[in-house]
């Protein structure tokens, strides 16, 4: 089997609340993977702004954009200028009152190729999503683009292997995990690393259960909780690309920006999923309860 050569991109950066100087270093970053031969770059999830979910502002939600807007416009016509495909994630806004969080994905040609609004929206301390973002209602569904079929799932979505499954039952040739997430700095640092650590596992069964690679892209730095409850939230970077089996084909810094480019070889999803057939040997006569929230 010939091995077929797909070159990656992830752009991981810190934020601020300067909206421009976010959208250059993205920019710049996308420039800098396509140079060292990127044909796709995944970007962080809500790469344009601060991660704003920590407090509940009705103000924030001015942040939004429609799709196609602005920053659409602009990525796509990187990507035509660059020839490649880009992953983004966007906070849309849809209708008034009516916002998701939305990763966009554009073709060589510049045209929207797929969307996928995130599905799992988490409503926890210094992450008051549910706040913002309506639920997605486009499904699991794999995006087609010139270099392939993708399945792209956002941050929360990660820690869910039906997500993950049903991408894959759907045709996804590898997946891709737009993130934010970082730890509270007063966490003591044993604690830290077992978030982190299970992050990773969690994303990297993805690849192994279902033989395909996994790119996740998170953001770095410190970002203030603006109503002073908290100590705010250190993300912690970690970008990553998996492997059908796991393995780690890149792996990024904790604490810097950063601009990866990965080789993935495309055929080995098959050769891996001839010798380890999950798909064959599921039972699906026996998961209906998996269609229930709990079994009491």
């Amino acid at each position: 089997m010939t091995s077929q050569i797909l070159k990656v991109g992830l752009v991981q950066h810190s934020n601020s609340h300067d909206l421009a100087a976010n959208f250059a270093k993205t920019v710049q970053g996308i420039r800098d993977a396509a140079a060292q031969g990127a044909k796709l770059v995944a970007l962080q999830e809500l790469h344009r702004s601060l991660y704003f979910c920590q407090t509940e502002n009705t103000d924030l939600f001015d942040l939004a954009e429609t799709i196609p807007g602005p920053t659409t416009d602009a990525l796509g016509a990187l990507a035509k200028e660059l020839g490649i495909v880009i992953v983004s994630s966007l906070f849309e806004k849809r209708a008034t009152g009516l916002y998701h969080n939305t990763a966009v994905v554009f073709d060589t040609d510049g045209s929207i190729a797929g969307k996928y609004r995130k599905m799992h929206i988490p409503d926890d301390p210094g992450f008051y999503e549910k706040f913002y973002f309506t639920p997605g209602d486009l499904g699991f569904t794999p995006i087609q683009t010139s270099i392939g079929k993708i399945g792209v799932l956002v941050c929360w979505d990660q820690w869910f292997p039906e997500a993950a499954r049903l991408m894959a039952m759907a045709g996804a040739e590898l997946l891709i995990y737009p993130t934010a997430i970082g730890w509270d700095p007063t966490d003591e640092r044993d604690e830290q690393i077992r978030q982190r650590d299970a992050w990773i596992i969690a994303q990297r069964a993805h690849a192994v259960s279902n033989g395909v690679p996994v790119i996740s892209v998170n953001r770095v730095g410190h970002e203030a909780d603006p109503s002073g409850s908290s100590e705010g939230i250190l993300f912690w970077g970690n970008s990553f690309v998996a492997g059908p089996q796991g393995e780690f084909l890149a792996h990024g810094s904790e604490t810097d920006e950063q601009v990866m480019v990965v080789d993935i070889d495309q055929t080995r999803s098959e050769s891996v999923r001839r010798i380890w057939p999950y798909l064959r040997d599921r039972r699906i006569d026996h998961y209906q309860d998996l269609l229930k929230i709990y079994r009491d």
